[in-house]
């Protein structure tokens, strides 16, 4: 009997484990049938059509300044997989491979289903790269963009969020001579800073975790357009609670990334030694760093101390004799009082946003638990403690590796 019942049984095994395998595609969407986002600008919506009035703006709806979104969408079969025929991309060509669309809302979401009204395709955002944010809206909160975007699972923690000086439509619409795609070459740009020393990573993703934590606060890159449709990285966007609060200048960001102990290092800068035409170039390599914390009347004190190297890249003429030992330790010597001063610069413009980008106060929860839980508990608590009573101690040792191939 049981002979009788075994074949059955293997064959319904097998069909209910063969089941699941046949049902794959059964949601599936085309890439043809997408609308693919690579880029999305938020600014103030300044203007409301009468269009706009009838067809984007909801009757009673909630209280709030409207926003304008301008979305990149990639048109299908334009992007090019390789080097362009005249080698080189920008100008019409980048017109004819994507299409920028504007629409207004009372939020981000709202803005982008007024879009999706007008579109045959489903916004799709697993290949967002670029969000850029005015500084307006910036300085206003960032707690709809946070939310919007942080809930979309299709957004990669990867991708860029910048504050944009100005008008960040004109981002989505600038048409660079080296990248055919612009979103692409904003990407480029911040990604080769950071191989080339130039930038801290600073992924949507990490902001996001830095902006949570109770000790530190989150920065964004701060963008300028230039001429001939080039972008600049001109600082950090310096946020307190989900507001920007202030920027620094883009030699600031060098002496964050110093602080940190970031690496590799990429800055150059003139040093000074006396006199008419007595100045040098010296580029940084590398960064060593070690923060101590002490308590000074009852209040943290931070002890940081940094070695960086330096390599001497040009004279300005030859009256700078550098083949004795004295001209490189005064080269060292000069190069040091110039930095710490940018370093303490940096810390007090900080200290008077409120605003701990560096994340001393995630070092104290770290090392000195018991000291946080008594004396700080919470971010609003830090924010204050920073301001008003933490003190920073700098010392910094600089070394000059290489002078180049010429001797004197």
């Amino acid at each position: 009997m049981a002979n009788r019942w075994r074949k059955p049984v293997k064959l319904a095994v097998v069909i209910l484990m063969v089941f699941p395998f046949l049902a794959g595609c059964w949601d599936r969407l085309e890439i043809e049938d997408r609308a693919v986002v690579l880029g999305v600008s938020i600014d103030e919506a300044k203007k409301v059509t009468e269009e706009q009035e009838e067809s984007e703006v909801i009757p009673n709806g909630p209280k709030t300044d409207m926003v304008h979104v301008a979305v990149q969408i990639a048109l299908p079969g334009r992007i090019p997989l390789g080097p362009s025929d005249s080698g080189g991309g920008g100008g019409a060509g980048s017109q004819e491979t994507l299409w920028v669309i504007d629409v207004i809302g009372h939020s981000i979401d709202d803005a982008l289903m007024n879009l999706q009204q007008q579109i045959s395709g489903r916004l799709f955002f697993g290949h967002l790269r670029v969000i850029v944010v005015s500084e307006k809206i910036a300085r206003r909160g960032l707690e709809n963009v946070n939310d919007f975007f942080r809930r979309n699972s299709e957004v990669r923690r990867m991708a860029w969020l910048l504050i944009s000086k100005g008008n960040a439509r004109k981002l989505m619409t600038a048409a660079p001579k080296l990248e055919r795609v612009p979103t692409l070459y904003l990407m480029a740009t911040l990604d080769e800073g950071i191989k080339m020393g130039k930038f801290p990573k600073d992924y949507i993703g990490i902001f996001w975790s830095n902006a949570v934590k109770k000790g530190q606060e989150g920065f964004l890159p701060y963008v300028e357009l230039r001429k001939e449709d080039n972008v600049e990285i001109s600082g950090l966007a310096i946020f307190k609670d989900k507001k920007m609060v202030g920027r620094t200048k883009a030699l600031d960001i060098g002496a964050y990334m110093a602080i940190k102990g970031s690496n590799p290092a990429g800055y150059r800068v003139f040093v000074d030694l006396g006199g008419p035409k007595k100045n040098v170039m010296t580029s940084t390599t590398h960064r060593d760093e070690k923060t101590r914390i002490s308590f000074k009347n009852g209040y943290p004190h931070f002890d940081v101390y940094m070695t960086i190297e330096i390599n001497l890249e040009e004279k300005i003429s030859d009256s700078v004799m550098i083949s004795t030992t004295g001209t490189l330790k005064q080269v060292e010597e000069t190069e040091k009082k110039m930095a710490l001063k940018i370093y303490r610069d940096t810390i007090e413009m900080t200290q008077a946003q409120g605003a701990d980008i560096f994340g001393f106060g995630e070092l104290i929860r770290a090392k000195r638990p018991s000291y946080w839980n008594r004396k700080i508990r919470t971010k609003a608590n830090w924010q204050e403690m920073y301001k008003e009573k933490a003190t920073f101690d700098f010392h910094l040792t600089v070394k000059a590796r290489r002078i180049g191939m010429r001797a004197k």
